[in-house]
């Protein structure tokens, strides 16, 4: 393990984040439109890319420094149930091509920015709308918290994020640089800015994957001593709670809670603000259904990443250390095992890889602010200038709102900030899903439904206590009637859905009135080349 400034490392990491950087200004430049001032060209890119730009925008978006750096740390840290990321992945490409490309129509057709806009559209409620938009937005500042914390892994090993026992200027002084330069790109440039990016992020991520799994197991002595090192630290019996660390096959009493953790995570993947607007940023319906079959090939990487966690065990991370953070192993086990500058190289794609998510998060956060919040509510009669500049600054304000996650709660398990997230994002499926399948709901009954889903939720989860914490200590519980342990934004989201129904039930009986429906049977099958799609009303006019 090396100590002090990695100077080798830190040169190369500070190379490609200043590349980065300056692609981040210049990709305003990059097809740039006749009207830049225009929320639809700033926030989604002009709704112009095609195959490739959109497969390395989504794998951008959603393979971020949560790959890197909580999904090995999960597996590091408690074995068999970090593998949960990989199921939940391959659930959930085949499950959101029944409904993306719909979404991308209607929204073309009607000129939608936000899955809110569409909410709104679909069942005129402004109610049930600002109740995604803001979902979206709480949602969404866990997740950026999490690239942050990503980046301040990756310094902190590098030897220049401070100590525990530095001021807390010297130590969170890593998430203020990236915060500032977060803020510039994302404010110059758009959703064009974490577009162009992301073929350097992803091009270094898959160079590094591949090297990690083939150079690291040659130095560990193989495959075979890395398993039979993490199996022996998982059966060891921790003598505090009478219980082994770990295990290395999902045991009978922690089968329930598996399978719901993937399973909620996979309704819960893409109705991310940030992965919509990936989404909405692609040029046709079948760019979108061609994503949604070649995507699936970052599963593999992410499979292979969620090794490191093994590898890490095997190469002694943490051995020995009380209260071992355990986001720190696998820049750790890079630091300890590449050579200095490809130890640059690796960082540099953990670093990156938190960039592009943050701004696509930044600025989907902000589309929904200023659409459904500002438009709606504040300023009806904004100019598409007006929007494009409070989106803007909108952006600013949610990167602050990441950062008083970062500094307020827990980092000891940074997965936890992305969970948490997924808890409240899952509550938005019924009514947007549900709503580009049919217009059976009854508004109010989607809107109590939402409530109960996050106060459950939300409740459950503040009172789990963890050495660390006291509150948001975790993610799982006793699901009610069953008895069984299961990820809680799941139970909430089932709650979510039967309150829905039986409510909606209840309200057609009565005849309670139903909000305007502005869109029709075809716009959910609408494609680029049709009037319908080469009409479209600007975003602007779409309520």
């Amino acid at each position: 393990m090396k100590h002090g400034v990695n100077v080798t490392a830190l040169v190369v990491f500070v190379l490609f984040f200043v590349a980065v950087t300056v692609m981040g200004f210049l990709a305003s430049r990059w097809r740039r439109a006749d009207d830049a001032q225009h929320l639809d060209e700033w926030g989604l890119g002009g709704r112009s890319f095609g195959t490739w730009v959109t497969w390395f925008l989504l794998g951008g978006d959603l393979y971020t420094a949560y790959t890197f750096i909580a999904v090995p740390a999960a597996v590091y840290g408690a074995g068999a149930a970090g593998f949960f990321a990989v199921p939940y992945t391959i659930i959930a490409y085949p499950l959101v091509f029944l409904f993306l490309p719909r979404l991308w129509s209607v929204a073309r057709v009607h000129g939608y920015v936000t899955p809110a806009d569409f909410v709104r559209g679909r069942y005129g409620s402004r109610g049930l709308s600002l109740a995604v938009a803001v979902t979206g937005i709480l949602a969404t500042m866990p997740y950026i918290a999490l690239q942050l914390v990503g980046i301040q892994a990756v310094l902190d090993t590098l030897g220049v994020g401070g100590g525990a026992n530095s001021n807390w200027f010297v130590k969170d002084l890593p998430l203020f640089l990236a915060f500032a330069v977060l803020a510039a790109y994302t404010y110059s440039s758009g959703l064009r800015a974490p577009a162009l990016i992301a073929f350097v992020k992803d091009t270094l991520v898959y160079i590094v994957i591949i090297v990690a799994v083939i150079y690291i197991p040659m130095r560990l002595g193989g495959y075979g001593h890395i398993f039979d090192t993490a199996a022996q630290k998982f059966n060891t019996v921790n003598p505090k709670t009478g219980k082994p660390a770990g295990s290395m096959v999902t045991g009978p009493n922690a089968q329930w809670a598996y399978a719901t953790l993937a399973l909620g995570s996979s309704l819960a993947l893409f109705m991310y603000p940030h992965t919509v607007t990936g989404v909405l940023a692609a040029k046709s319906r079948n760019t979108v259904r061609r994503n949604m079959a070649i995507l699936p090939a970052y599963s593999l990487m992410l499979g292979l990443l969620a090794l490191l966690g093994f590898m890490a065990i095997a190469a002694g991370m943490g051995k020995g250390v009380k209260g071992y953070n355990a986001q720190l192993a696998v820049p750790q086990l890079f630091a300890g095992l590449f050579p200095d500058w490809f130890t640059g190289v690796a960082f540099a794609a953990i670093g990156i890889g938190a960039l592009v998510p943050a701004a696509i998060m930044s600025i989907a956060a902000a589309n929904l602010f200023t659409r459904n919040i500002y438009k709606e509510f504040l300023k009806p009669d904004a100019t598409p200038a007006q929007e494009t500049k409070v989106a803007k600054l909108s952006s600013l304000l949610v990167k602050v709102g990441a950062l008083a996650f970062v500094l307020g709660m827990d980092k000891q398990f940074a997965i936890n900030l992305q969970l948490l997230g997924g808890l409240w994002i899952m509550q938005t499926f019924v009514s947007i899903v549900g709503g580009l399948f049919t217009r059976w709901f009854h508004r109010w009954a989607l809107l109590a439904g939402w409530a109960v889903g996050m106060v459950y939720g939300t409740w459950k989860t503040y009172g789990i206590a963890s050495p660390a914490t006291k509150h948001f200590g975790g993610n799982t519980a006793v699901i009610p009637g069953i008895g069984q342990i299961g990820f809680i934004g799941f139970t909430a989201f089932v709650l979510n859905l039967i309150v829905a129904v039986v409510l909606t039930v209840v309200l057609r009986a009565a005849k309670a009135p139903e909000g305007a429906d502005e869109t029709r049977r075809e716009d959910y099958s609408a494609e680029a080349g049709e009037a319908a799609v080469d009409n479209a009303p600007v975003p602007a006019a779409a309520h």
